[in-house]
């Protein structure tokens, strides 16, 4: 499937709170198969029931990448809440239950996971002819207007004095 490229310079609105979560496994030993593939194989369920009810679960979408030995999803959630309660949730409640019987024992395989609270304003978001992606999927995907030319005008003057007070 050939995905739109939207020519021209877009943005994302940053109006709404969000959650960014990175999560992902690592391959420690490659010949211990029968240990790292239920793990790699139970994410395609998990992603199946994210996107078909997203609009209920707050999950707003996703970007997957795979290395040689490790995985990474970033994901985009509505909240904090949201993410928490599907961690509760049936299907990821048996995946994890499944890691812990078959593969929490062994350095065979290793998961991760790391949760960012982003406020409102304090992010932003440059696309140059590209297809919906990140957070573009997540939010509005606008074009760039005069307003909001440079990072610095696209984010929240308090997120441009924290950015200065690192300098």
């Amino acid at each position: 499937m050939i995905k739109q490229v939207y020519s021209g310079r877009y943005t994302t609105e940053n109006e709404e709170d969000i959650v960014v979560f990175l999560i992902g496994m690592r391959v420690n030993r490659r010949l211990a198969v029968h240990k790292w593939l239920p793990v790699f194989l139970a994410m395609p369920r998990m992603i199946k029931e994210l996107y078909t009810y997203k609009d209920t679960l707050g999950f707003l979408s996703m970007e997957s990448y795979f290395g040689l030995r490790t995985t990474l999803m970033v994901q985009y959630w509505r909240s904090t809440e949201d993410l928490l309660a599907y961690a509760k949730g049936k299907q990821h409640l048996a995946a994890w239950k499944r890691f812990n019987q078959k593969a929490s024992h062994t350095n065979a395989v290793g998961i991760y996971h790391e949760t960012y609270v982003v406020p409102k304003g304090n992010y932003e978001a440059i696309y140059a002819n590209m297809p919906l992606y990140g957070l573009a999927k997540a939010n509005e995907h606008i074009p760039v207007s005069p307003k909001r030319t440079t990072a610095k005008q696209r984010l929240t003057q308090d997120a441009v004095n924290q950015i200065n007070a690192w300098k």
